[in-house]
């Protein structure tokens, strides 16, 4: 399983950017490859989303669930059928508001199956760009996040680890 790490301060108090944060289908805004979510549920656990992303020559749609929260600090999340992937929201206080961390865990061998490669495209090669895509998705959708949490842009310091 590999793990990408996004953190950054927000300056805005965790409940607010813990309730912006819930609001998961406004994240197509913010992603370059994220198209569409369609909503099954109020946003607690439990609710479903039909996620589609499209890249290069590849279009698919998965189903992720809400699968615990605590609010203000913590909103957990997995992605159903065979892409082993899940992640977190984590909120906490910090000095001039909230610091905000999105945690995604993946097994990039778990989309060899899933995804309808084209022909003469090897599995090993779009994964590894796949994985690429995944961690500057990752800094996108924060650097979005904050900008809409203060209202405007700014020179956000992201904290990036992959392990």
């Amino acid at each position: 399983m590999d793990t990408l790490e996004v953190t950054t301060d927000v300056r805005v108090p965790p409940e607010e950017a813990y309730a912006f944060l819930e609001n998961f289908p406004g994240y197509a805004r913010y992603s370059k490859y994220l198209d569409s979510v369609r909503q099954h549920g109020d946003g607690s656990a439990g609710t479903e989303y039909d996620l589609t992303f499209s890249w290069w020559k590849l279009s698919h749609t998965f189903r992720s669930r809400v699968a615990d929260t605590d609010e203000p600090n913590r909103i957990d999340w997995e992605v159903l059928g065979t892409l082993d992937a899940s992640g977190q929201w984590l909120v906490e206080a910090a000095e001039d508001g909230a610091e905000v961390s999105l945690v995604v865990t993946y097994d990039s061998g778990s989309a060899r199956g899933v995804l309808d490669l084209p022909m003469f495209a090897s599995f090993d090669w779009v994964a590894q760009r796949v994985v690429e895509k995944i961690t500057e998705e990752g800094e996108r959708v924060v650097e979005r996040v904050v900008a809409d949490l203060e209202g405007q842009r700014r020179p956000v310091d992201l904290h990036v680890e992959t392990r």
